[in-house]
């Protein structure tokens, strides 16, 4: 195969992928946006984890709720951290006790009642994320999965969860960030409607 036909089929298969999903996986989308929403108008902020490519999603999404999403909407700073930030806890926590731990402590010592866990996972199986999102159901915070690969062990943790129609890491990647994006400006405009009726 030709550089341009392997990147053109790439193209193909992410559209297709992302089609696929948008058919598929609207309505939990809407869930998750209503939910997240639901949260912060209530107080509540945002935790995402991830690891590798997703630990970045989390990081990027982190950022468009703290920063600013699209450049025409500028707004007060939202809620929300990306768990993987602080590499002298991630560092001591896989020392002293194992990384499967980490994102689970961090939820434990950040999170509270009210709060939302965005847990990301292309394979639906990262033991630290399946770990996180256990501890936040049980301690009444929403677990919410951006997944792959059917699932895996981490679906039966969520209360909401996109499951990307796909097995191939890159896709579901591609499709997660999309998702993401779209999410959180419907979370942004039902943030500012609720404001603009107090």
């Amino acid at each position: 195969m030709t550089p341009s036909a392997h990147i053109s089929a790439i193209f193909d298969l992410s559209i297709e992928t992302k089609r696929k999903a948008q058919s598929e996986c609207l309505e939990s989308m809407c869930r998750i946006a209503e939910l997240l929403a639901a949260s912060l108008k209530g107080g509540g902020k945002i935790l995402f984890c991830g690891n590798g490519g997703s630990a970045a999603d989390a990081q990027h999404l982190a950022a468009e709720l703290l920063v600013r999403l699209r450049p025409h909407v500028n707004r007060p700073p939202i809620s929300a951290i990306a768990l993987a930030m602080d590499s002298s806890s991630m560092t001591a926590c896989g020392n002293d006790y194992s990384y499967d731990e980490f994102y689970a402590r961090m939820v434990e010592g950040l999170g509270k009642p009210g709060d939302v866990l965005l847990g990301i996972t292309t394979s639906g199986k990262s033991p630290n994320v399946c770990k996180a999102l256990e501890k936040a159901r049980s301690l009444d915070i929403r677990a919410v999965g951006f997944l792959g690969c059917g699932g895996g062990p981490a679906l039966p943790l969520c209360d909401e969860a996109l499951v990307v129609p796909s097995s191939e890491t890159g896709r579901i990647q591609e499709v997660h960030i999309t998702a993401g994006h779209a999410i959180l400006e419907v979370v942004e405009d039902l943030l500012l409607a609720h404001q603009s009726t107090k």
